[in-house]
């Protein structure tokens, strides 16, 4: 998917939209996506000035991003202005690797199971082969 698809399944918009491109998407399984990570990003002008590196909320953010994207996949259909897409929970996350400038964050999401309208991911961040940051996410769809 490229980022005009993207647009179309994630209500974000800049300066928080935090997926540039889905490599693959195998509805009710897998995603795969990637985040550029750039010096350019607003977040590096207060963290850290002295030493930029991605704030962990946003790396969680980002694999939230994919898997709203694999959920909607997985469903057949796409977000509207009268749903919100919400986080319902964050276990387990862990971050082992700074996330700095020139870095290209490989988004991966599984999903382990929808029931009732919550959907449970496993979620991992990855620079090169090194995992960044990793946590289960759960998430719902819920009407405005």
């Amino acid at each position: 998917m490229d980022i005009h698809e993207i647009l179309e399944y994630l209500p974000h918009r800049y300066p928080i939209l935090l997926v540039d491109r889905v490599l693959e998407c195998e509805p009710g399984k897998h995603i795969v996506g990637i985040k550029n990570v750039s010096i350019n990003e607003p977040f590096f002008q207060g963290h850290f000035p002295h030493h930029p590196v991605m704030p962990g909320v946003l790396i969680i953010e980002a694999l939230a991003q994919v898997s709203a994207i694999l959920s909607f996949k997985t469903l057949g259909n796409k977000p509207d202005d009268k749903s919100v897409y919400y986080f319902v929970g964050i276990d387990e996350a862990r971050f082992k690797r700074p996330v700095m400038p020139g870095d290209q964050l490989r988004l991966e999401a599984t999903l382990e199971r929808n029931v009732r309208g919550i959907w449970k991911f496993a979620a991992q961040a990855k620079v090169g082969e090194v995992v960044a940051a990793e946590a289960k996410l759960m998430c719902t769809v819920r009407a405005l």
